[in-house]
């Protein structure tokens, strides 16, 4: 018999009992939906967050300066004792430009920020009909005049801040894309004075939003005020003790942590202050949380193709019994062994290659119907994973078909032949 012949033959067993044959592939069917949904799923998120991720900048490595010693201030607050130390990191990371891509404080601050009838301190979190955010108060950042390197921004509108800025004291701030779409709608910002605490600052520049134009995003990302860290003397936030570094590379990490935890060491009485360092590779770690969910996800899933593949071995086992006779009556008039294990691999291999297509077929609505709600994006099942799905729906086919071509090639001629 030739592979023509067992394709044809296996089509007509298939099609004879379509009831069974769907109800037998419907475990494959589920398994092949269920390990592309999955797949698509951690793809399209891994996605959004590696954008998040490069976003807000990689390669980054927090310093962090503690003050052991307080003291209280006229009002009764307790208050760290000690320099603002970020002007020696700031110009010592300066001296490593070969290593170094910026550095700034990574210092948050609670003011209210008030233009015209509206006050930060009684927004909202809101979003319009298509879920892009409308209103919501801004987050507040004290920045060096190289926060937008450390951060992946660019200036769309005015300018950033200079050097000039920080060394003049000067009571500026840049807004982030929402931020200045909160607070001032299509008028354009830059030269308008805001309020922050009451103290009056211009708004100097407006940066471009970090986030895709075509999503329905409603990330906060871009909802943000830069002011100059000495601002933080007008506005009374005392020390500043965070600080982030961005290397130019990944592999440049470890010698800009030596350099720093040598340099820190000479800089702090350390009776007073300490000090750590923590390379922050969060793409990498991402990445290993990222797999380590895939496994767990798709160790479920192979379950139910596990599950689909024993269904396919029972059923051919069954198909081997009501074609006893059958087999008998061929294997009497020469046909070979290996012929009667080709023809039930084949039939194995197409119930399992037709529950394979109409898994990819569910997989891939799934996929599109899953990116759309949580990710407000459209994911298509890569060409590698479709393959690979249908790839595996054959392979199980012929892995849980062996049994039962096997022992329908061993029937002896004459017992099968009197099988009823």
């Amino acid at each position: 018999m030739n592979i023509r012949q067992a394709v044809k033959m296996a089509w007509k067993s298939i099609w004879g009992k379509k009831g069974r044959a769907v109800l037998t592939m419907l475990g494959i069917i589920i398994g092949i939906a269920s390990v592309m949904t999955i797949v698509s799923a951690i793809t399209g998120y891994a996605s959004k967050m590696m954008e998040q991720f490069e976003a807000m900048g990689a390669n980054r490595i927090q310093v962090s300066v503690r003050n052991y010693a307080w003291t209280s201030d006229e009002n009764g607050n307790m208050v760290a004792l000690g320099a603002d130390y970020f002007p020696q990191v700031y110009d010592y990371c300066n001296g490593m430009k070969d290593f170094v891509t910026g550095v700034t404080p990574e210092a948050y601050v609670n003011v209210n920020m008030v233009y015209g009838t509206k006050s930060s301190n009684s927004m909202s979190y809101e979003v319009d009909e298509n879920g892009r955010l409308t209103s919501a108060p801004p987050n507040f950042y004290l920045g060096s005049d190289q926060y937008s390197a450390c951060s992946n921004l660019t200036i769309a509108k005015g300018r950033d801040l200079a050097l000039l800025d920080i060394q003049n004291y000067n009571q500026v701030v840049v807004l982030g894309a929402q931020a200045a779409q909160i607070f001032f709608g299509s008028a354009d910002p830059v030269g308008k004075t805001v309020q922050l605490n009451n103290l009056r600052f211009e708004v100097i520049g407006v940066y471009a939003s970090r986030l895709d134009p075509e999503s329905n995003s409603n990330s906060t990302l871009d909802n943000f005020v830069l002011i100059p860290y000495t601002a933080n003397r007008v506005l009374g936030t005392g020390n500043i003790e965070e600080f982030i570094v961005v290397a130019k590379n990944a592999e440049e990490i470890p010698e800009i942590v030596t350099r720093l935890d040598g340099f820190l060491k000479g800089l702090l009485n350390r009776a007073t202050n300490d000090y750590s360092i923590y390379p922050q590779n969060d793409t990498d770690y991402f990445a290993e949380s990222m797999n380590l969910i895939g496994g767990v996800l798709a160790g479920v899933a192979a379950i139910s193709l596990m599950v689909g593949g024993i269904g396919i071995m029972n059923i051919m086992l069954v198909t081997v019994t009501e074609r006893t006779r059958e087999i008998g009556i061929r294997r009497a008039i020469g046909a070979q062994k290996s012929s009667i294990v080709t023809q039930f691999l084949i039939e194995a291999a197409m119930l399992c290659g037709i529950g394979g297509i109409i898994g990819i077929l569910i997989g891939t609505l799934g996929c599109v119907i899953l990116g759309n709600i949580l990710f407000q994006m459209t994911i298509y099942p890569s060409g590698m994973v479709t393959a690979g799905a249908f790839g595996l729906s054959v392979l199980l086919g012929i892995i849980f078909g062996i049994y039962p071509a096997v022992k329908a090639a061993n029937l002896q001629p004459v017992e099968a032949l009197r099988a009823e």
